[in-house]
């Protein structure tokens, strides 16, 4: 928990009568932390083990713990020393009293052992080393708890004589042996390592129950270690005291007072330091938060709970205003080292409270300055809990030190944090609002940078969904199915997409696309894409042309504007696809016939944006029931592995069999992203080619004369009856005289096409050879004209016209009722 936690080594009186007492001075005396894991290797190296062994941090963790400690095992002979010692360690010379720790390191001894070793080395000073070694049991890979100190300290800075120090032995002892056994107990997660709750409690616990800490002067004088984090007290009982008549205010050396508070402002700055480097590693703001709330506990407080304004928390713009007494805040974290569960029913994570006026809190977040309680009285206990309905705050705050920080960022309060220490510990004072401050300013910071990456990302992903398009799940001789994956990386939003339009002649067209890049410019930029295909298509662009269209779109952008493009052209009469490639990875045919999969062959092509690359189409013969998967590179290509291998897999997958197309994109999803490497973004779209059977469709070639518009009629008539479509009859004989004669009208030289569909609904198209689309116009009350496509409008579903060299079409879709629909 306290990272470079000292030791404050009180004698006092000991167990037998004759203990003589030793001087006792406020000094401080680093304490070493350091954890082994199962395998023997360093997984906690505290502030104090550096100052100790002069390793540091980053060059411990990791380790082999017999490579750092003071060990008496030797060097082989055919192994070069220089480079160990100079990574510090093992030690050349050892001189031990006691047991070797080397026994506790390689898991040997069950049990607790203490020694005393005295080191060195080349350029290194003589070390004389006290150390204990707890076995630790339970979960988790901790197998070993070591606490060392350096003996020579007890004379430099305590004060002892040498006949003294070298009587020292580290030792154990049942903790109830001391006057002050409860104080001790409570104080032991002081010099424990930074970590959790339940596994601090594990190791207490444990370190009770096997013996606690001591250095034995005599037989009779034995003295706990105990932890001495922060301004030690001028006034005030030692934890052990010398005799009972004595006087408790411990003796404070001539000129000692001025190093002592020098001391306190390094620790203090070593906490703020520590803290820096280990918040903000995630622009996760959950992450975040969690990390900023740890970060207090225990070394800074005994409990801390973090409370963030809703916009913030959702991730939304900056708030707005400063917060008063209708502010909705959000616990979104509480960190303490209490018994297990005891603060979750009063101060739940996850709840959302207006903080009432009139309580500390809300001074807090509506002056944005901290507010320091250096003890709780029963008074102001009652005051603050009676602000609150329906919860009694008095059994955990009453006797606490309390002090709310706001988390500020441009001046602006974000959320505050909530601070408390135990009775049994040293109240907050004017130092500690200084350090709660600038505590609360570096989280408020980091915190800030986390919102405004989370704004951003939720920015991006809205626009981003907002250009994805709702496909319908059947089109005209096709079923479809699609899957969208966000990426799993920091700017995970990328410029992945997909889209199938519905095209003139029965006809659809499959797109995918991938922007390279993520962000909001790779969305921004999926959007124009996107759109400019769509146009494109319904104006019945060729492949080629299309891709070509938007390769100068693409350059016309910026100079960075690159982007893969798939676009295929499916004809459900003729039973083909057109398909142009532009760099895109190849798609995907499931042939119905056998379940058989292939990668198509096509030409690829450049990426969109390059330029001065032609395109190519390829004619594909498909058969009703066949599969066509495009995806984009997200799904079968992963970091450090080759991407035949994705797209193997994705044939593979594809030609599963399904029960339906949705459960076929899912076999394909769960097949190819199960492992942890991919990152970008994936767009699925998966069509099922039905294909329309011969019979559903009737074709008809019309004369340009006005006399034909009778004869078109009748062929309709008869069609739908043939059909079944007789309710049908009278809306399409009215819709199609109306686009027939527009037709005849208007044409030049060759005569009018007139063709039939039959799917889920009845699609009628007109063909002619005046390239000029019709138009809506508002027709007087008198004028003989203008009215045909007024009443196409109101009458079909959906109706539209494009133009196609010297040609264009007319088309419309008539409704049909669910017992007129194809079988």
């Amino acid at each position: 928990m306290n990272r470079g936690t000292d030791v404050g080594a009180q004698p006092g009186q000991g167990a037998g009568e004759g203990a003589v007492p030793q001087p006792v001075a406020a000094g401080r005396i680093p304490l070493a932390v350091v954890i082994v894991d199962r395998g023997g290797l360093v997984s906690h190296w505290s502030t104090g083990a550096r100052r100790l062994f002069g390793a540091a941090r980053q060059d411990a963790l990791g380790r082999p713990a017999v490579d750092l400690l003071p060990v008496s095992g030797a060097l082989p002979e055919n192994l070069d020393a220089e480079p160990l010692l100079d990574a510090f360690g093992p030690y050349e010379a050892y001189d031990g009293l006691g047991p070797d720790l080397e026994a506790s390191l390689g898991g040997a001894a069950s049990y607790p052992a203490a020694g005393r070793a005295r080191v060195s080395g080349p350029g290194r000073e003589r070390l004389d080393i006290l150390w204990w070694a707890y076995p630790l049991v339970g979960p988790g890979p901790a197998r070993l708890l070591v606490l060392a100190a350096d003996a020579s300290r007890l004379q430099a800075e305590r004060g002892y004589e040498d006949e003294a120090v070298e009587r020292i032995a580290p030792g154990f002892a049942r903790y109830t042996e001391f006057p002050v056994s409860d104080e001790l107990a409570r104080r032991l997660p002081e010099i424990l390592p930074n970590m959790g709750p339940d596994l601090s409690s594990r190791i207490v616990a444990q370190v009770l129950e096997l013996g606690y800490p001591i250095l034995e002067f005599s037989q009779y004088d034995r003295v706990p270690v105990t932890p001495d984090w922060g301004v030690p007290r001028r006034a005030g009982r030692p934890i052990v005291p010398a005799r009972p008549q004595e006087s408790a205010r411990p003796v404070v050396p001539a000129g000692a007072e001025h190093d002592l508070e020098y001391a306190a402002v390094r620790e203090r700055l070593e906490f703020l330091n520590e803290v820096s480097t280990g918040i903000g590693s995630s622009l996760d703001l959950g992450e975040t938060i969690r990390e900023v709330t740890s970060a207090a506990v225990p070394r800074f407080a005994d409990f801390a709970g973090t409370h963030l304004r809703a916009a913030v928390l959702a991730g939304e713009g900056f708030p707005d205003g400063a917060p008063d007494a209708t502010t909705v805040w959000h616990r979104v974290w509480v960190e303490h080292n209490d018994e297990p569960g005891r603060w979750d029913d009063t101060v739940p994570v996850g709840e959302a409270i207006a903080f009432p006026e009139h309580t500390p809190f809300f001074k807090c977040m509506s002056t944005g300055e901290p507010v320091l309680i250096p003890r709780i009285s029963e008074e102001m206990g009652n005051r603050i809990s009676g602000e609150f309905e329906k919860r009694d705050l008095r059994p955990l705050i009453n006797g606490r030190s309390m002090l709310v920080v706001p988390l500020k960022a441009r001046n602006v309060v974000l959320g505050f944090m909530v601070l408390m220490r135990r009775a049994d510990r040293e109240a907050f004072d004017d130092m500690d609002r200084t350090t709660g401050a600038e505590l609360a300013a570096r989280a408020g910071l980091v915190l800030d940078n986390a919102r405004m990456y989370t704004y951003q990302e939720n920015v991006a992903e809205t626009l981003q969904d907002s250009m994805l398009p709702q496909v319908a799940p059947r089109m005209a001789g096709c079923d479809i199915a699609t899957r969208y994956l966000p990426g799993a990386r920091l700017g995970r939003v990328g410029g992945d997409w997909f889209d199938a339009i519905k095209l003139p002649g029965s006809r659809t067209a499959l797109v995918v696309g991938d922007v390279m890049g993520h962000g909001l410019n790779s969305a921004a930029m999926m959007g124009q894409l996107r759109t400019a295909v769509q146009t494109m298509a319904t104006m019945e662009t060729p492949p080629t042309q299309l891709l070509r269209n938007l390769d100068d779109l693409a350059r016309r952008l910026g100079e960075n504007y690159l982007a893969t493009c798939l676009y295929a052209v499916y004809d459900p009469i003729l039973g083909e696809l057109q398909i142009s490639n532009a760099g895109h990875i190849p798609p995907v045919l499931v042939h119905a016939e056998d379940g058989r999969s292939e990668l198509l062959d096509l030409p690829t092509g450049a990426p969109i944006g390059v330029g001065g690359v032609p395109f190519e189409t390829a004619v594909v013969r498909v058969s009703p029931g066949d599969r066509l998967v495009l995806c984009t590179d997200g799904l079968v290509e992963v970091r450090g592995a080759d991407i035949g291998d994705g797209l193997a897999a994705l044939c593979e997958s594809a030609a599963h069999p399904a029960a339906s197309m949705d459960d076929a994109c899912d076999t394909i999803i769960r097949a190819l992203n199960t492992h942890g490497g991919r990152k970008d973004d994936v767009a699925l779209l998966m069509a099922r080619l039905n294909g329309i059977p011969a019979d559903d469709v009737a074709e008809w070639q019309l004369a340009r004369d006005p006399r034909e518009v009778a004869r078109a009629r009748r062929l309709v008539r008869d069609a739908l009856l043939g059909w079944g479509l007789a309710d049908a009859v009278e809306t399409a004989e009215l819709l199609v005289s109306e686009v027939v004669t527009n037709a005849v009208r208007h044409a030049d030289g060759a005569g009018v096409g007139l063709r039939l569909v039959r799917t889920d609904a009845l699609l009628c198209e007109v063909t002619d050879d005046e390239p000029a689309l019709p138009a809506l116009l508002s027709a007087g009350v008198y004028d003989e004209s203008g009215r045909g496509l007024r009443v196409v409008s109101r009458l079909a579903r959906e109706w539209g016209a494009s133009a196609s060299g010297h040609r264009k079409i007319v088309w419309f879709e008539q409704v049909l009722t669910s017992r007129q629909r194809h079988p």
